[in-house]
């Protein structure tokens, strides 16, 4: 009597959660069929279908040649859709599992690797960079002309006033840009300028001893300057580790995640499963992206030994997501602890004061953290948010970004360079947090 009542039970509990199984929105372990309760987590259905509506038009109106996104709340997936083509000249659809170059959305994981290092006591923010690289032990910053100075007139070259730091590299207030400053001819005559590293046939360490010896654009600490500090950064991350940076991140990140479509290049096996490249014309409309370079790049047939911390990697939307979920839940995901919550916490705050939102008109209200752009005022950042968010983006016109107070991830990958006047990734932003319509109320299972 008590085995036949047992198995009643059982089966009465399985049957009930078969049923409630539906209603949930997926979690982010493992692929899933679109949620069909997003309301679950005080996500709007009906809304979600704007922002789909919304993305689709861009690849309707030719502006783009396809996309995925994918939108989570605490903790679980309530949007994950591809659109349009991963190749068009190829005919391929665009897929959920589509594999993109995502650019400086590599600085992120590098950031990360830096600071398990500075965990482990291996690592410190205020260390110089020359106790790890010592050209760097005296560098130099170039000044431009005064104002008024006749045409043609050379730039001077004044030495800096304290040594570059770590803690300067992860915030991009070294003073280094990527090639481009005072003494841009300078640079173009060393062979370094722009992000790209995949052609090379040295490791990005070797450039960057070479980078020490060129003067800088601004002295250490004074102003935030977009540029190599990541790819620093890499080589630091190298040297402490005595590991490639591909097989550090491999081994303590994108592995333990389970992020398996995030890596520096592609087996040829996969090739088909990489975007293509698309440029924005004057008018609005797209062609495929024709430089060798950022173009298609050498992703799947290049020499394959340059691991460039800021702008290396490629990656899958639900990989992404899965490290910024990481991010969300204070260091750790599914028992798989990287950071501890006071570290993501340092991460994810301004350090630079006022520095960046000087930088750029586009960056009023925000700030730099080690790694993330921060939002500090969402009234004079203009777009929808959360103080506290953070994220980037990356030079195919990808882009991410995390709201703690929402319980928030989003992702949205394309491939797109140059992206002209493209407006897409403000459109994303919106469309995602109209679809937000009550608090993220769905308990997430319990972390080790």
């Amino acid at each position: 009597m008590r085995s036949t009542l047992r198995r009643f039970f059982l089966a009465l509990a399985l049957a009930l959660c078969a049923t409630a199984l539906p209603f949930l929105a997926a979690p982010l372990r493992a692929e899933a069929p679109l949620p069909v309760a997003p309301e679950s987590v005080g996500v709007s259905s009906e809304r979600l279908h704007r922002l789909e509506a919304g993305m689709q038009r861009y690849v309707d109106e030719g502006r783009i040649a396809g996309l995925v996104t994918l939108v989570m709340r605490n903790g679980r997936i309530v949007q994950h859709a591809a659109y349009g083509k991963a190749d068009r000249e190829a005919g391929l659809p665009m897929r959920k599992d589509t594999i993109f170059r995502i650019a400086s959305q590599t600085k992120a994981l590098t950031s990360v690797a830096a600071m398990m290092l500075v965990e482990e006591g291996r690592l410190s923010l205020a260390d110089p960079v020359s106790r790890f690289i010592p050209a760097f032990a005296k560098t130099t910053v170039a000044v431009p002309p005064p104002a008024g100075a006749v045409e043609g007139t050379p730039v001077s070259v004044v030495s800096a006033k304290r040594e570059i730091t770590v803690r300067d590299l992860l915030t991009h207030t070294a003073g280094i840009s990527y090639g481009w400053g005072p003494a841009a001819a300078q640079w173009k005559a060393a062979g370094i300028q722009g992000w790209y590293f995949a052609d090379r046939s040295e490791p990005v360490s070797a450039v960057v001893e070479r980078m020490a010896a060129l003067p800088m654009d601004a002295q250490p600490g004074e102003r935030y300057i977009y540029g190599y500090n990541t790819d620093i950064l890499g080589a630091v991350v190298e040297k402490v580790s005595g590991q490639t940076l591909a097989e550090l991140i491999q081994k303590r990140i994108t592995g333990p995640l389970g992020m398996v479509d995030t890596q520096f290049y592609l087996p040829p096996a996969q090739e088909e499963r990489l975007a293509a490249v698309y440029a924005a014309k004057e008018d609005g409309s797209i062609e495929r992206a024709s430089d060798p370079k950022t173009g298609q790049g050498h992703y799947v047939d290049g020499p394959r030994v340059a691991y460039a911390g800021g702008a290396g990697l490629l990656s899958t939307a639900r990989d992404y997501a899965r490290f910024l979920q990481m991010m969300l839940n204070g260091g750790e995901l599914d028992g798989v602890r990287l950071l501890s919550p006071k570290t993501v916490e340092l991460m994810t705050v301004n350090h630079v004061g006022t520095l960046f939102a000087d930088s750029s008109p586009a960056n009023a209200g925000l700030g730099f953290g080690l790694g993330f752009e921060v939002t500090e005022d969402v009234g004079r950042s203009g777009r929808h948010g959360s103080v506290g968010a953070f994220g980037w983006g990356g030079a195919y016109h990808t882009n991410y970004w995390a709201d703690p107070k929402e319980k928030l991830v989003a992702v949205i990958m394309t491939q797109l360079l140059p992206s002209g006047t493209s407006d897409l990734h403000r459109r994303f932003r919106a469309l995602v947090y109209q679809s937000i319509v009550g608090p993220a109320t769905t308990a997430v299972p319990a972390r080790r």
